[in-house]
C-alpha cells in the first residue's frame, strides 16, 4: 500500500483515499462541514484546508484532494491555523446569534468547531443577510438564515434518497438552499438531512423547542416499525420519548431511519391503555388487575382447549410471545399464530422465510428479481441500498407487483403470478442479465405470500430462484414475524390459522397479544386484548390488559435476515400497564399452570434453552447456511391465480397502532394523500 507523512509520521492508506481520510487515518482530527463519507465532494465550506507538499504555497481542502504516495500532509501549521480562522470569520459574518434559541444549540457543529478553530473576534461589522423561510413538509423546520450552503441535504436528497426535490439557486451572495415549488419533501427518508446540517438551518418541526440535549436520557435501542430492525437512539426525559435518533450500523441502516421509525414517537403518548379494561353491559370499565386476570382465567378454565386461539401482533418481542406460546401449550391449546395477514410461511427450514443475502450483502448482487414487493414504503433503507448499488453501476433490478417509483429505474416484468411462472422460458432483456449473472437475488415481499393462492406463488417463485441461481429472500413488513416463525408460533397439530380463528364461529375464546392488523368484525368470541394502544384490536375486546410498548421493556426482536438484536427500556410503562411477559406469568399462575420463570433473565435462560439461535445476539446465517436450501421444495399445490401482487403497505405513515396514534404521522400521511391527488390530477 502506498505511504505518506501526516505531520511527520508515515501512514500506509489504500488507493483512493483523499488527503482528509488519511489523515484521520493517522490519528489527526479535521474540521469539516460540507465532507461526509456516505455522500459526493462538494469542496463547499474550505473548512478542511491543510498544507500540502509537493504542492503550491497554499492551503488546500482536503476532502477533495486525492492522496498520494510520498505526499506530506500538514495540519496544524501557522498557514493552515490562519487559513481555518478565516473560513471561520467568513461562515459567521451572516450567521445569526440564534444559539440561546436555536434547537440545534448543544450539538452543534459550527459551535464547535468555531471554538476549536475559529478566532475569538471578528473584523465585520456588515449587517447580516436574511434568507426566507422554505416549507418543506410537516417534518423538517427551516431557518435559511442559519444556512452555509454546506449543501448536504442537497446531496442526500438527491443521491440516496433519489427524490431531487432540494436545491441551490441563485449565486454569490444570493445563493439560497430551497424546495422546487415550494412543495414538502416527499421522501420518507426525509428527516435524515436534519442530522447532516452541520447548523441549525434544518431542525424537527416535530420536537422544536422541546428540550436540550443535556437534559435527556439516552438509550440505544432497535426500531420495530418494519422488519429492518434498524439501530437506533431513544432519547427521554422523564417518562417521555421525546425523539428517536439513529445509529451507525453499517450491517442494516449505515446511519439513517426511515421517516416513521423517526417521528412515530408521539403516538407513544397518545391513545395509550394505562389500566385494565372489563366489559360489562357492551360497555368497558376499569377493572383492578386481579379481577382482569380473574376474569380472563375463568372464561380459558371453561372453554375447551380446540375453542381457544392467539394471535400475536407486528410489534411482539420475543419474550412475549414465548410466554404466550409456553402457557398455552400447556393448556393443549393447538391455535396459535403469528401470521394475522395470513403468511404462508414457517413449516419449512429457517432459511425459507430468512432475507438469506442479508441487508448489506445484497449491495454484492448485480442483478434483482423483486417480487410482490413496494420496498420504498416497506422497507425504505433497505431501497436506499439498492439505490447505492444502482448508483455504482453495478446493478439491474426487475419488478413483478405494483408498478411505483422506487427511485431507481427498472425493468417492469408484469403485474401478476403468471409473470412469475413464466419468466424461466420468457425472453427479455431481463432474463437475459439473469442468465449471466454473477450474483442473482431474488426478494419475495409479503404481497405475494398473504395471498390465497401463496403457497403456488412460493412453489413459483422457488423455481425461478432455482432456474437461475438466484440467492433466496423474504422481506417481511412486521418486526415480530422471524421471531415468531423462529419459535414456532404457529398452529400445532390440529390448530387453526389466525384468519380461522377470526371467522365466524372459529373460537370461543380469542387472546389478541397486540394484534390489531386483523379484522375480527366476523367473531362472536370472547375477546382479550394484551396491548398497548386503543386501536383495532381493543375496540372490541371485552377484558383489556395494558402492556408495555418497545420503548418501555428489554426486549429481543429478529429482523428479516434472521438476526437477533436486543433493545432496551428507556421509560417505564404508562400507569398500571405492565410488560406483556410478566403479565402472562400472573395469568399463568391463576390457571393452575405457572410458567417455570420468575424474571426476564430466567425467561431467556428457557428461551435460549428451546430456540439456540436466540442466544446468537447479532449473529446472522447469511448465504452461506442457505446454500443447501431446497428451493424445488418450497410451496405447495395450487393454481395461481389472476390477481395482481398488492404491497401490504398501503399508507407508509399508519402501519401500526403507534403510528395510528401518532400526529406528526396523521400530518404526513395527510400530506403525502394530498401530493398524491396533485399528481393524479
Amino acid at each position: 500500500m502506498p505511504i505518506c507523512k501526516v505531520d511527520g509520521v508515515e501512514t500506509e492508506f489504500e488507493p483512493g483515499m483523499n488527503v482528509l481520510q488519511v489523515a484521520e487515518l493517522a490519528g489527526k482530527e479535521i474540521p469539516r462541514f460540507c465532507y461526509h463519507e456516505r455522500l459526493s465532494i462538494a469542496g463547499n465550506c474550505r473548512m478542511c484546508l491543510v498544507e500540502v507538499k509537493p504542492g503550491p504555497p497554499k492551503p488546500q481542502a482536503s476532502c477533495a484532494l486525492p492522496a498520494a504516495e510520498n505526499m506530506e500532509i500538514f495540519t496544524d501549521t501557522p498557514m493552515v491555523k490562519k487559513a481555518r480562522h478565516g473560513v471561520m470569520e467568513f461562515l459567521l459574518i451572516n450567521h445569526p446569534l440564534d444559539c440561546p434559541i436555536c434547537d440545534q444549540g448543544g450539538e452543534c457543529d459550527l459551535q464547535d468547531q468555531a471554538m476549536g478553530y475559529g478566532r475569538d473576534d471578528s473584523r465585520y461589522a456588515d449587517n447580516k443577510r436574511a434568507v426566507e423561510e422554505k416549507f418543506m413538509g410537516p417534518l423538517i423546520k427551516t431557518v435559511m438564515t442559519r444556512c452555509i450552503q454546506c449543501t448536504r441535504c442537497v446531496r442526500f436528497i438527491t443521491e440516496v434518497a433519489g427524490v431531487p426535490e432540494i436545491g441551490l439557486i441563485s449565486r454569490g451572495e444570493d445563493v439560497e438552499i430551497t424546495t422546487y415549488l415550494d412543495k414538502a419533501v416527499t421522501s420518507e427518508l426525509s428527516a435524515n438531512i436534519i442530522d447532516l446540517c452541520p447548523v441549525g438551518a434544518l431542525t424537527s418541526k416535530p420536537y422544536a423547542f422541546n428540550a436540550r440535549p443535556w437534559e435527556l436520557k439516552k438509550t440505544e435501542s432497535v426500531d420495530v416499525m418494519d422488519a429492518l430492525g434498524s439501530a437506533i437512539r431513544v432519547d427521554a426525559r422523564g417518562a417521555a420519548v421525546l425523539r428517536v435518533l439513529p445509529r451507525v450500523n453499517e450491517d442494516i441502516n449505515e446511519e439513517w431511519i426511515s421517516d416513521k421509525t423517526r417521528y412515530a414517537v408521539d403516538g407513544l403518548a397518545r391513545q395509550r391503555l394505562d389500566r385494565p379494561f372489563i366489559r360489562e353491559g357492551g360497555k368497558l370499565r376499569a377493572a383492578t388487575w386481579s379481577e382482569a386476570l380473574d376474569t380472563v382465567a375463568a372464561k380459558l378454565k371453561a372453554t375447551p382447549p380446540d375453542r381457544v386461539g392467539v394471535i400475536a401482533g407486528d410489534l411482539q418481542d420475543a419474550e412475549s410471545m414465548k410466554a404466550a406460546l409456553d402457557l398455552f401449550r400447556s393448556l393443549g391449546v393447538p391455535s396459535t399464530d403469528c401470521r394475522q395477514d395470513g403468511m404462508q410461511l414457517g413449516a419449512g427450514p429457517r432459511q425459507s422465510w430468512l432475507f438469506n443475502s442479508t441487508i448489506a450483502g445484497i449491495e454484492h448482487a448485480d442483478v434483482v428479481l423483486v417480487v410482490g414487493a413496494n420496498l420504498r414504503l416497506e422497507a425504505p433503507v433497505l431501497n436506499a441500498r439498492l439505490r447505492k448499488r444502482w448508483l455504482a453501476g453495478a446493478l439491474k433490478v426487475g419488478v413483478i407487483g405494483e408498478q411505483t417509483d422506487l427511485t431507481y429505474p427498472y425493468e417492469y416484468l408484469g403485474a401478476g403470478p403468471q409473470t412469475l411462472a413464466g419468466l424461466g422460458k420468457a425472453r427479455n432483456d431481463f432474463v437475459h442479465a439473469l442468465r449471466g449473472a454473477k450474483s442473482a437475488a431474488i426478494i419475495v415481499g409479503a404481497g405475494a405470500l398473504t395471498r390465497p393462492d401463496s403457497d403456488a406463488v412460493l412453489k413459483a417463485a422457488g423455481a425461478v430462484a432455482k432456474t437461475f441461481g438466484m440467492s433466496w429472500n423474504v422481506l417481511h413488513s412486521a418486526a415480530s414475524r422471524v421471531g415468531g416463525l423462529d419459535l414456532g408460533f404457529i398452529p400445532g397439530a390440529g390448530g387453526k390459522t389466525a384468519g380461522e380463528l377470526v371467522a365466524k364461529g372459529g373460537a370461543d375464546v380469542l387472546f389478541l397479544l397486540g394484534a390489531d392488523e386483523i379484522d375480527t368484525s366476523a367473531s362472536k368470541a370472547f375477546t382479550v386484548y394484551l396491548g398497548t394502544h386503543g386501536d383495532r384490536g381493543a375496540h372490541k375486546a371485552d377484558v383489556i390488559l395494558p402492556g408495555a410498548a418497545y420503548t418501555e421493556k428489554d426486549a429481543l426482536y429478529v429482523n428479516t435476515e434472521g438476526r437477533v438484536q436486543r433493545g432496551f427500556r428507556a421509560v417505564f410503562p404508562k400507569g398500571e400497564a405492565k410488560e406483556d411477559w410478566s403479565i402472562l406469568r400472573a395469568l399463568s399462575e391463576r390457571l393452575g399452570a405457572k410458567l417455570p420463570y420468575d424474571n426476564l433473565d430466567q425467561l431467556r435462560a428457557k428461551l435460549f434453552a428451546d430456540h439456540p439461535s436466540f442466544g446468537r445476539i447479532d449473529h446472522v446465517d447469511g448465504p452461506e447456511a442457505a446454500a443447501g436450501l431446497d428451493l424445488a421444495a418450497l410451496g405447495g399445490k395450487g393454481e395461481l391465480s389472476d390477481a395482481p401482487f398488492a404491497s401490504p403497505v398501503a399508507n407508509f405513515y399508519l402501519t401500526n397502532p403507534v403510528a395510528r396514534a401518532s400526529v406528526t404521522m396523521a400530518e404526513c400521511a395527510a400530506q403525502a394523500a394530498g401530493a398524491a391527488k396533485i399528481a393524479a390530477e
